[in-house]
Protein backbone atom coordinates (compact mmCIF):
# COMPACT_ATOMS: atom_id res chain seq x y z
CA UNK A 1 0.00 0.00 0.00
CA UNK A 2 2.91 2.55 0.74
CA UNK A 3 5.66 2.97 -1.33
CA UNK A 4 7.98 3.71 1.31
CA UNK A 5 7.57 0.46 3.65
CA UNK A 6 9.95 -1.48 1.71
CA UNK A 7 12.80 1.66 1.84
CA UNK A 8 16.08 0.22 2.55
CA UNK A 9 17.57 1.26 6.39
CA UNK A 10 20.68 3.25 5.32
CA UNK A 11 17.56 5.81 3.58
CA UNK A 12 15.71 5.61 6.66
CA UNK A 13 19.28 6.80 8.77
CA UNK A 14 19.96 9.36 6.29
CA UNK A 15 16.90 11.02 6.08
CA UNK A 16 17.73 11.34 10.31
CA UNK A 17 20.63 12.50 10.14
CA UNK A 18 19.63 15.12 7.47
CA UNK A 19 16.51 15.96 10.17
CA UNK A 20 19.13 16.03 13.16
CA UNK A 21 21.55 18.23 11.38
CA UNK A 22 18.66 20.78 9.79
CA UNK A 23 17.54 21.25 13.86
CA UNK A 24 20.34 22.12 14.86
CA UNK A 25 21.40 18.00 16.74
CA UNK A 26 24.60 16.71 17.68
CA UNK A 27 25.34 14.47 15.10
CA UNK A 28 24.94 10.83 15.99
CA UNK A 29 27.15 8.30 16.81
CA UNK A 30 24.55 5.65 16.22
CA UNK A 31 20.96 5.20 14.79
CA UNK A 32 19.83 1.39 16.14
CA UNK A 33 16.34 0.27 14.64
CA UNK A 34 14.13 -0.98 17.50
CA UNK A 35 12.03 -3.62 17.50
CA UNK A 36 8.81 -3.84 15.36
CA UNK A 37 5.16 -4.17 16.28
CA UNK A 38 1.71 -5.21 14.47
CA UNK A 39 1.64 -1.36 12.82
CA UNK A 40 3.23 0.13 9.84
CA UNK A 41 5.57 2.61 11.96
CA UNK A 42 9.41 2.11 12.44
CA UNK A 43 11.29 3.34 15.12
CA UNK A 44 14.91 4.41 15.69
CA UNK A 45 16.94 5.05 18.97
CA UNK A 46 19.39 7.83 18.28
CA UNK A 47 22.82 8.07 20.08
CA UNK A 48 25.03 10.91 20.80
CA UNK A 49 29.15 10.59 21.11
CA UNK A 50 28.50 12.82 24.59
CA UNK A 51 27.63 9.67 26.71
CA UNK A 52 25.94 12.08 29.20
CA UNK A 53 23.38 13.51 26.43
CA UNK A 54 20.12 11.52 26.76
CA UNK A 55 19.20 9.93 23.40
CA UNK A 56 16.49 10.30 21.41
CA UNK A 57 13.66 8.17 19.73
CA UNK A 58 13.37 8.93 15.51
CA UNK A 59 9.32 7.39 14.43
CA UNK A 60 8.93 7.00 10.57
CA UNK A 61 5.36 6.06 9.46
CA UNK A 62 4.39 6.31 5.60
CA UNK A 63 0.63 6.88 6.80
CA UNK A 64 0.32 10.92 6.93
CA UNK A 65 -3.01 11.57 7.86
CA UNK A 66 -2.29 9.48 11.08
CA UNK A 67 0.35 11.70 11.77
CA UNK A 68 -1.16 14.87 11.76
CA UNK A 69 -3.62 13.12 13.94
CA UNK A 70 -0.79 11.93 16.26
CA UNK A 71 1.08 15.36 16.08
CA UNK A 72 -2.01 17.60 16.77
CA UNK A 73 -3.34 15.23 19.68
CA UNK A 74 0.72 15.25 21.27
CA UNK A 75 0.98 18.72 21.16
CA UNK A 76 -2.30 19.19 22.76
CA UNK A 77 -1.96 16.70 25.54
CA UNK A 78 1.10 18.25 26.05
CA UNK A 79 -0.25 22.01 26.47
CA UNK A 80 -2.47 20.57 28.88
CA UNK A 81 0.17 18.87 31.06
CA UNK A 82 -0.91 14.92 30.09
CA UNK A 83 2.43 13.00 30.20
CA UNK A 84 2.84 12.24 26.61
CA UNK A 85 6.49 12.09 24.91
CA UNK A 86 7.60 15.25 23.14
CA UNK A 87 7.97 16.04 19.91
CA UNK A 88 11.03 18.27 18.60
CA UNK A 89 10.97 17.71 14.80
CA UNK A 90 9.60 16.83 11.92
CA UNK A 91 10.12 16.55 8.21
CA UNK A 92 8.08 18.65 5.89
CA UNK A 93 6.47 15.69 4.36
CA UNK A 94 5.10 14.46 7.99
CA UNK A 95 6.28 10.89 8.01
CA UNK A 96 9.74 11.26 10.42
CA UNK A 97 9.76 12.78 13.60
CA UNK A 98 12.56 13.46 16.89
CA UNK A 99 10.92 12.68 19.80
CA UNK A 100 11.74 12.13 23.51
CA UNK A 101 12.70 8.95 24.65
CA UNK A 102 10.79 7.51 27.35
CA UNK A 103 12.93 3.78 27.38
CA UNK A 104 12.09 0.71 27.03
CA UNK A 105 9.97 -0.58 29.74
CA UNK A 106 5.95 -0.58 29.06
CA UNK A 107 3.76 -0.94 32.59
CA UNK A 108 2.99 -4.55 30.27
CA UNK A 109 6.23 -5.72 30.57
CA UNK A 110 6.82 -4.84 34.33
CA UNK A 111 3.84 -6.59 35.01
CA UNK A 112 5.09 -9.84 32.95
CA UNK A 113 8.12 -9.43 34.38
CA UNK A 114 7.67 -8.71 38.18
CA UNK A 115 4.19 -9.88 38.54
CA UNK A 116 1.42 -7.64 40.40
CA UNK A 117 3.77 -6.70 42.99
CA UNK A 118 2.66 -3.24 45.04
CA UNK A 119 4.84 -0.57 42.63
CA UNK A 120 2.60 -2.25 39.60
CA UNK A 121 -0.97 -2.18 41.25
CA UNK A 122 0.44 1.50 42.16
CA UNK A 123 1.45 2.42 38.49
CA UNK A 124 -2.20 1.31 37.06
CA UNK A 125 -3.85 3.16 40.16
CA UNK A 126 -2.12 6.46 38.97
CA UNK A 127 -2.88 5.25 35.03
CA UNK A 128 -6.38 5.55 36.36
CA UNK A 129 -6.52 8.64 37.29
CA UNK A 130 -4.27 10.00 34.21
CA UNK A 131 -7.26 8.27 31.93
CA UNK A 132 -10.08 10.09 33.07
CA UNK A 133 -8.07 13.67 32.91
CA UNK A 134 -7.49 12.28 29.26
CA UNK A 135 -10.91 11.62 28.62
CA UNK A 136 -12.62 14.98 30.11
CA UNK A 137 -10.00 17.10 30.15
CA UNK A 138 -8.21 16.29 26.97
CA UNK A 139 -11.08 16.39 24.90
CA UNK A 140 -11.45 20.10 25.56
CA UNK A 141 -10.18 22.67 22.67
CA UNK A 142 -8.84 19.31 20.78
CA UNK A 143 -8.97 19.64 16.86
CA UNK A 144 -11.18 16.51 16.24
CA UNK A 145 -11.36 17.76 12.55
CA UNK A 146 -7.90 15.63 12.25
CA UNK A 147 -9.04 12.70 13.77
CA UNK A 148 -8.55 9.72 11.80
CA UNK A 149 -9.77 7.56 10.45
CA UNK A 150 -13.14 8.72 11.95
CA UNK A 151 -13.71 11.46 14.57
CA UNK A 152 -16.27 10.37 16.31
CA UNK A 153 -17.43 6.95 17.84
CA UNK A 154 -20.60 5.79 15.24
CA UNK A 155 -22.55 3.51 14.45
CA UNK A 156 -20.15 2.69 10.89
CA UNK A 157 -17.37 2.39 13.12
CA UNK A 158 -19.01 0.02 15.24
CA UNK A 159 -19.98 -1.99 12.72
CA UNK A 160 -16.66 -1.99 10.91
CA UNK A 161 -15.23 -3.01 14.37
CA UNK A 162 -17.55 -6.25 14.74
CA UNK A 163 -17.21 -7.03 10.97
CA UNK A 164 -13.54 -7.47 11.29
CA UNK A 165 -14.08 -9.74 14.30
CA UNK A 166 -16.34 -11.37 11.93
CA UNK A 167 -14.45 -11.55 8.85
CA UNK A 168 -10.94 -12.38 10.56
CA UNK A 169 -11.92 -14.44 13.62
CA UNK A 170 -15.05 -16.15 13.28
CA UNK A 171 -15.17 -17.07 10.22
CA UNK A 172 -11.28 -18.36 10.12
CA UNK A 173 -12.33 -20.95 12.56
CA UNK A 174 -15.12 -22.34 10.76
CA UNK A 175 -17.44 -21.55 13.39
CA UNK A 176 -21.58 -22.11 12.43
CA UNK A 177 -23.56 -19.37 13.00
CA UNK A 178 -26.78 -17.36 10.84
CA UNK A 179 -25.62 -14.89 9.09
CA UNK A 180 -28.54 -12.56 9.26
CA UNK A 181 -29.53 -13.29 12.36
CA UNK A 182 -25.63 -12.31 13.62
CA UNK A 183 -26.18 -8.88 11.42
CA UNK A 184 -29.71 -8.41 13.68
CA UNK A 185 -27.32 -8.65 16.88
CA UNK A 186 -24.37 -6.50 15.62
CA UNK A 187 -26.97 -3.52 14.94
CA UNK A 188 -28.72 -4.40 18.43
CA UNK A 189 -25.42 -4.00 20.16
CA UNK A 190 -24.44 -0.87 18.28
CA UNK A 191 -27.47 0.72 19.24
CA UNK A 192 -27.31 -0.18 22.57
CA UNK A 193 -23.29 1.07 22.67
CA UNK A 194 -24.34 4.47 20.92
CA UNK A 195 -26.89 5.60 23.68
CA UNK A 196 -23.40 5.58 25.91
CA UNK A 197 -22.35 9.65 26.35
CA UNK A 198 -20.23 10.01 23.78
CA UNK A 199 -18.80 13.58 24.80
CA UNK A 200 -15.49 12.52 26.02
CA UNK A 201 -12.10 11.57 24.54
CA UNK A 202 -11.98 8.05 23.12
CA UNK A 203 -8.19 7.10 23.54
CA UNK A 204 -8.89 4.38 21.67
CA UNK A 205 -5.93 1.71 22.34
CA UNK A 206 -5.50 2.48 25.98
CA UNK A 207 -3.75 -0.39 27.17
CA UNK A 208 -0.57 -1.39 28.81
CA UNK A 209 2.09 -1.73 26.21
CA UNK A 210 1.12 1.58 25.22
CA UNK A 211 1.68 2.88 28.68
CA UNK A 212 6.35 3.69 29.11
CA UNK A 213 7.44 3.41 32.70
CA UNK A 214 9.43 6.70 32.45
CA UNK A 215 11.18 8.70 35.66
CA UNK A 216 9.08 6.59 37.82
CA UNK A 217 5.35 7.84 36.10
CA UNK A 218 3.54 5.96 33.82
CA UNK A 219 3.88 8.43 30.26
CA UNK A 220 1.39 7.68 27.26
CA UNK A 221 1.89 6.79 23.27
CA UNK A 222 -0.01 5.53 20.28
CA UNK A 223 -3.17 7.63 20.90
CA UNK A 224 -3.02 8.47 17.10
CA UNK A 225 -6.77 6.43 16.65
CA UNK A 226 -8.68 8.58 19.37
CA UNK A 227 -11.86 9.91 18.44
CA UNK A 228 -14.68 11.84 20.00
CA UNK A 229 -16.61 8.90 22.37
CA UNK A 230 -18.12 7.16 25.29
CA UNK A 231 -15.74 6.62 28.56
CA UNK A 232 -16.30 2.95 28.84
CA UNK A 233 -14.01 1.38 25.94
CA UNK A 234 -10.80 2.88 27.45
CA UNK A 235 -11.64 1.56 30.58
CA UNK A 236 -12.44 -1.96 29.29
CA UNK A 237 -8.80 -1.86 26.89
CA UNK A 238 -7.10 -1.11 29.98
CA UNK A 239 -8.66 -3.67 32.56
CA UNK A 240 -9.54 -6.50 30.21
CA UNK A 241 -6.25 -6.42 28.27
CA UNK A 242 -5.64 -10.96 27.04
CA UNK A 243 -2.00 -10.43 27.81
CA UNK A 244 -2.07 -8.41 31.01
CA UNK A 245 -4.75 -11.25 32.84
CA UNK A 246 -5.37 -9.02 35.60
CA UNK A 247 -7.45 -10.65 38.88
CA UNK A 248 -11.21 -9.99 38.73
CA UNK A 249 -10.13 -8.53 42.40
CA UNK A 250 -7.87 -5.73 41.33
CA UNK A 251 -9.98 -4.88 38.20
CA UNK A 252 -12.74 -4.54 40.82
CA UNK A 253 -10.42 -2.63 42.56
CA UNK A 254 -9.56 0.11 39.84
CA UNK A 255 -13.27 -0.16 38.68
CA UNK A 256 -13.89 1.42 41.59
CA UNK A 257 -11.00 4.11 41.60
CA UNK A 258 -12.22 4.72 38.19
CA UNK A 259 -16.06 5.83 39.42
CA UNK A 260 -14.76 7.70 42.05
CA UNK A 261 -12.15 9.65 39.56
CA UNK A 262 -14.96 10.14 37.30
CA UNK A 263 -17.30 10.99 39.56
CA UNK A 264 -15.07 13.92 41.44
CA UNK A 265 -14.80 15.37 37.59
CA UNK A 266 -17.82 15.14 35.94
CA UNK A 267 -20.94 14.52 38.74
CA UNK A 268 -23.35 12.59 37.79
CA UNK A 269 -21.96 10.50 35.04
CA UNK A 270 -20.96 7.57 36.95
CA UNK A 271 -24.26 5.96 37.02
CA UNK A 272 -24.97 6.27 33.37
CA UNK A 273 -21.45 4.48 33.02
CA UNK A 274 -22.39 1.44 34.63
CA UNK A 275 -25.35 0.76 32.63
CA UNK A 276 -23.47 0.27 29.61
CA UNK A 277 -20.49 -1.06 30.78
CA UNK A 278 -20.66 -5.07 30.23
CA UNK A 279 -21.77 -4.28 26.58
CA UNK A 280 -18.06 -2.31 25.52
CA UNK A 281 -16.74 -5.54 27.21
CA UNK A 282 -18.12 -7.55 25.10
CA UNK A 283 -17.69 -5.13 22.01
CA UNK A 284 -13.97 -4.47 22.78
CA UNK A 285 -13.23 -8.56 23.06
CA UNK A 286 -14.86 -8.92 19.96
CA UNK A 287 -11.97 -6.00 18.12
CA UNK A 288 -9.15 -7.29 19.71
CA UNK A 289 -10.26 -11.27 18.89
CA UNK A 290 -10.64 -9.52 15.22
CA UNK A 291 -7.10 -8.00 14.92
CA UNK A 292 -5.49 -10.93 17.06
CA UNK A 293 -7.34 -12.72 13.47
CA UNK A 294 -5.68 -10.74 10.99
CA UNK A 295 -2.39 -10.27 12.87
CA UNK A 296 -2.24 -13.94 13.59
CA UNK A 297 -3.82 -16.21 12.29
CA UNK A 298 -3.31 -14.40 8.75
CA UNK A 299 0.06 -12.66 8.99
CA UNK A 300 0.96 -15.31 11.42
CA UNK A 301 2.95 -12.69 13.98
CA UNK A 302 3.29 -14.54 16.95
CA UNK A 303 2.47 -12.35 19.56
CA UNK A 304 -0.96 -12.11 18.43
CA UNK A 305 -1.31 -15.59 18.36
CA UNK A 306 -0.03 -16.09 21.90
CA UNK A 307 -3.11 -13.48 23.16
CA UNK A 308 -5.85 -14.84 21.54
CA UNK A 309 -5.97 -17.94 24.87
CA UNK A 310 -6.26 -15.13 27.38
CA UNK A 311 -8.80 -13.26 25.30
CA UNK A 312 -11.06 -16.53 25.45
CA UNK A 313 -10.59 -17.31 29.11
CA UNK A 314 -11.90 -13.28 29.49
CA UNK A 315 -14.95 -14.15 27.37
CA UNK A 316 -15.97 -17.06 29.24
CA UNK A 317 -15.29 -15.38 32.66
CA UNK A 318 -17.86 -12.57 30.85
CA UNK A 319 -20.37 -14.60 29.85
CA UNK A 320 -21.09 -16.41 33.42
CA UNK A 321 -20.99 -12.83 34.86
CA UNK A 322 -23.20 -11.46 32.32
CA UNK A 323 -24.77 -13.66 29.86
CA UNK A 324 -26.21 -12.63 26.59
CA UNK A 325 -28.11 -15.97 25.41
CA UNK A 326 -31.67 -13.56 25.65
CA UNK A 327 -30.59 -10.48 23.97
CA UNK A 328 -27.88 -11.40 21.11
CA UNK A 329 -28.77 -15.19 20.89
CA UNK A 330 -26.36 -15.31 17.84
CA UNK A 331 -23.70 -14.03 19.45
CA UNK A 332 -23.92 -15.88 22.03
CA UNK A 333 -23.83 -19.93 20.05
CA UNK A 334 -20.75 -18.23 18.57
CA UNK A 335 -19.13 -17.48 21.86
CA UNK A 336 -19.93 -20.77 22.81
CA UNK A 337 -18.45 -22.60 20.07
CA UNK A 338 -15.26 -20.01 20.22
CA UNK A 339 -14.81 -20.33 24.00
CA UNK A 340 -14.98 -24.18 23.10
CA UNK A 341 -12.14 -24.44 20.80
CA UNK A 342 -9.66 -27.45 20.95
CA UNK A 343 -6.19 -25.57 19.92
CA UNK A 344 -6.32 -23.14 22.48
CA UNK A 345 -7.64 -25.07 25.63
CA UNK A 346 -3.62 -25.46 26.70
CA UNK A 347 -3.28 -21.81 26.22
CA UNK A 348 -0.29 -21.93 24.54
CA UNK A 349 0.30 -21.76 20.93
CA UNK A 350 2.43 -25.27 19.66
CA UNK A 351 6.41 -23.71 19.31
CA UNK A 352 8.08 -24.39 16.36
CA UNK A 353 11.19 -26.39 15.53
CA UNK A 354 13.57 -23.10 16.49
CA UNK A 355 15.24 -23.23 20.42
CA UNK A 356 17.23 -20.59 21.55
CA UNK A 357 19.69 -21.65 24.37
CA UNK A 358 20.50 -18.22 26.51
CA UNK A 359 22.83 -18.89 29.08
CA UNK A 360 24.80 -16.30 31.80
CA UNK A 361 27.99 -17.13 32.99
CA UNK A 362 31.93 -16.22 34.77
CA UNK A 363 34.57 -15.90 32.87
CA UNK A 364 36.50 -16.00 36.05
CA UNK A 365 34.51 -19.42 37.91
CA UNK A 366 33.09 -21.17 34.91
CA UNK A 367 34.67 -20.20 31.59
CA UNK A 368 32.21 -20.79 28.39
CA UNK A 369 29.63 -22.58 28.40
CA UNK A 370 29.68 -26.25 26.88
CA UNK A 371 27.67 -26.89 23.94
CA UNK A 372 25.08 -29.94 23.98
CA UNK A 373 23.62 -30.08 20.47
CA UNK A 374 26.70 -30.62 18.49
CA UNK A 375 26.50 -27.43 16.65
CA UNK A 376 29.34 -25.98 18.04
CA UNK A 377 28.23 -22.79 20.08
CA UNK A 378 26.62 -19.75 18.97
CA UNK A 379 27.10 -15.91 20.06
CA UNK A 380 29.14 -15.02 23.26
CA UNK A 381 28.60 -11.19 24.43
CA UNK A 382 31.19 -9.95 26.83
CA UNK A 383 29.50 -7.93 29.60
CA UNK A 384 32.33 -6.98 31.45
CA UNK A 385 32.68 -3.46 29.67
CA UNK A 386 29.20 -2.69 31.56
CA UNK A 387 28.96 -0.75 34.49
CA UNK A 388 29.46 -3.60 37.38
CA UNK A 389 26.81 -3.73 40.54
CA UNK A 390 29.36 -5.94 42.06
CA UNK A 391 31.64 -2.99 42.87
CA UNK A 392 28.78 -1.06 44.87
CA UNK A 393 28.32 -2.28 47.96
CA UNK A 394 24.41 -1.53 48.38
CA UNK A 395 24.41 -3.97 45.41
CA UNK A 396 26.67 -6.62 45.42
CA UNK A 397 24.84 -9.12 47.13
CA UNK A 398 21.83 -8.64 44.64
CA UNK A 399 21.71 -10.47 41.55
CA UNK A 400 20.82 -9.04 38.05
CA UNK A 401 16.94 -10.96 38.29
CA UNK A 402 16.61 -8.50 41.28
CA UNK A 403 14.67 -5.41 41.14
CA UNK A 404 17.33 -3.15 42.66
CA UNK A 405 19.99 -4.17 40.08
CA UNK A 406 17.76 -4.40 37.00
CA UNK A 407 17.01 -0.70 37.89
CA UNK A 408 20.52 0.31 38.06
CA UNK A 409 21.35 -1.19 34.48
CA UNK A 410 18.38 0.06 33.01
CA UNK A 411 19.09 3.33 33.58
CA UNK A 412 22.79 2.98 32.42
CA UNK A 413 22.47 3.92 28.61
CA UNK A 414 25.56 2.11 27.37
CA UNK A 415 23.88 -1.02 28.69
CA UNK A 416 21.01 0.05 26.74
CA UNK A 417 22.82 0.78 23.71
CA UNK A 418 24.42 -2.81 24.05
CA UNK A 419 21.32 -4.73 24.33
CA UNK A 420 20.40 -2.91 21.22
CA UNK A 421 22.80 -4.30 19.47
CA UNK A 422 22.80 -7.81 20.94
CA UNK A 423 18.89 -7.41 20.05
CA UNK A 424 19.76 -6.60 16.63
CA UNK A 425 22.08 -9.14 15.84
CA UNK A 426 20.29 -12.31 17.30
CA UNK A 427 17.31 -11.11 15.69
CA UNK A 428 18.95 -11.37 12.53
CA UNK A 429 20.10 -14.78 13.06
CA UNK A 430 16.81 -15.68 14.28
CA UNK A 431 15.02 -14.83 11.01
CA UNK A 432 17.40 -17.00 8.88
CA UNK A 433 17.69 -19.82 11.44
CA UNK A 434 13.78 -19.85 11.12
CA UNK A 435 14.06 -19.27 7.12
CA UNK A 436 16.30 -22.79 6.93
CA UNK A 437 14.93 -24.82 9.43
CA UNK A 438 17.26 -24.90 12.32
CA UNK A 439 16.60 -26.28 15.68
CA UNK A 440 18.86 -24.46 17.38
CA UNK A 441 20.72 -21.16 18.66
CA UNK A 442 22.66 -20.46 21.86
CA UNK A 443 23.40 -17.34 23.09
CA UNK A 444 25.80 -16.50 25.67
CA UNK A 445 26.50 -13.07 28.07
CA UNK A 446 29.76 -13.42 30.34
CA UNK A 447 30.84 -11.32 33.16
CA UNK A 448 33.40 -11.60 35.97
CA UNK A 449 31.50 -12.88 38.58
CA UNK A 450 28.26 -14.39 36.93
CA UNK A 451 25.44 -12.93 38.77
CA UNK A 452 25.09 -9.18 37.76
CA UNK A 453 25.77 -7.96 34.60
CA UNK A 454 25.29 -11.12 32.19
CA UNK A 455 22.03 -12.39 34.45
CA UNK A 456 20.72 -9.09 33.36
CA UNK A 457 21.70 -9.37 29.88
CA UNK A 458 20.76 -12.73 29.40
CA UNK A 459 16.83 -12.54 31.45
CA UNK A 460 16.60 -9.48 28.84
CA UNK A 461 17.23 -11.33 25.66
CA UNK A 462 14.90 -14.21 26.85
CA UNK A 463 12.07 -11.15 27.16
CA UNK A 464 12.71 -9.54 24.06
CA UNK A 465 12.29 -12.76 22.57
CA UNK A 466 9.41 -13.99 24.44
CA UNK A 467 7.89 -10.55 23.49
CA UNK A 468 8.90 -10.65 20.04
CA UNK A 469 8.50 -14.39 18.37
CA UNK A 470 6.03 -15.55 21.53
CA UNK A 471 5.58 -19.40 20.88
CA UNK A 472 7.19 -19.54 17.59
CA UNK A 473 10.63 -20.00 19.26
CA UNK A 474 11.57 -21.92 21.86
CA UNK A 475 13.90 -20.47 25.21
CA UNK A 476 15.67 -22.20 27.71
CA UNK A 477 16.94 -19.70 29.88
CA UNK A 478 20.21 -21.25 32.30
CA UNK A 479 22.35 -18.88 34.69
CA UNK A 480 24.95 -21.24 34.85
CA UNK A 481 26.90 -19.44 38.03
CA UNK A 482 23.56 -18.90 40.33
CA UNK A 483 22.64 -22.40 39.51
CA UNK A 484 26.01 -23.61 40.68
CA UNK A 485 25.76 -21.49 43.59
CA UNK A 486 22.41 -22.84 44.89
Amino acid sequence: MYQFKTRPLKDHITTIRQLLDENNFSAAENIVELPGSGSNRIYFRIYFHDSNRETLIAAFNPDVSENRAWLVFSRHFKNTGLPVPEIFARDEGMQYFLLQDLGDTNLLMLLLNSGLTERVKEYYRQVIGDLVRFQTEGIKGLDMNVAYPVKEFDKRSVLWDLNYFKYYFVKPHEVLFDERRLEDDFNVLADRLLKADSSFFQYRDFQARNIMIHNERPWYIDFQGGRKGPLQYDLVSLLYQARAGLPQSFRNELYGLYLKKLEETVPGQAAQFEKYFADFIYFRLMQVLGAYGFRGLIQRKSHFLKSIPPALQNLKQLLKMSPVDEMFPELHRIFTQITGLDQYDDQDIPADKLTVSINSFSFKKTGYPQDTTGNGGGFVFDCRALPNPGRIKELKDYTGLERPVIEYLQDKSEVNRFMTEVFRLVKQSIGNYLERGFTHLQVNFGCTGGKHRSVFCARQLSDFIGMKYGSEVGIRLKHIELEKED
